[in-house]
């Protein structure tokens, strides 16, 4: 009956001593979190060219963070990539100047960036006119 005991005693030592370690595992990988409110963020810059993986530096009182940031590779550059708009169907192809256009609405502005609250996009007219097949006269 002694070695019963002693077998549950140890076990219930070493389940004890295990998982304060994986408590203090957990805790090693957490940040401390910031009391601070009020963070004021930069714009994302990519780590190459002007799209894809990059970093944004954050700010309040005197604490400094930098996040991981991504830019999307077929982002609208005079917008910005922190300004997200609702954008209306494309307009007719204007002959004159080959573009045709669409605006857009601010719907979300991320970061507290600054947004224009209407923008204007324009591309070129695709060459290809697109025709109803009509059928043979057969």
């Amino acid at each position: 009956m002694d070695l019963r005991a002693l077998c549950v005693i140890v076990l219930v030592a070493i389940l004890a001593v295990s998982s304060q370690a994986a408590k203090n595992k957990k805790e090693k990988g957490k940040k401390a979190a910031s009391d601070c409110v009020g963070w004021k963020w930069s714009r994302c810059v990519p780590n190459s060219k002007d799209c894809g993986v990059g970093t944004r530096e954050g700010t309040c009182k005197e604490e400094t963070n930098k996040l991981k940031c991504k830019i999307p590779c077929n982002w609208k550059k005079p917008f910005g990539a922190d300004c997200k708009y609702k954008f209306e169907n494309w307009g007719e192809c204007n002959v004159e100047t080959g573009v045709k256009s669409r605006s857009g609405t601010l719907k979300k502005a991320l970061f507290e960036a600054e947004c224009k609250q209407a923008v204007q996009a324009t591309k070129p007219c695709s060459i290809k006119t697109k025709t109803k097949g009509e059928p043979d006269g057969q």
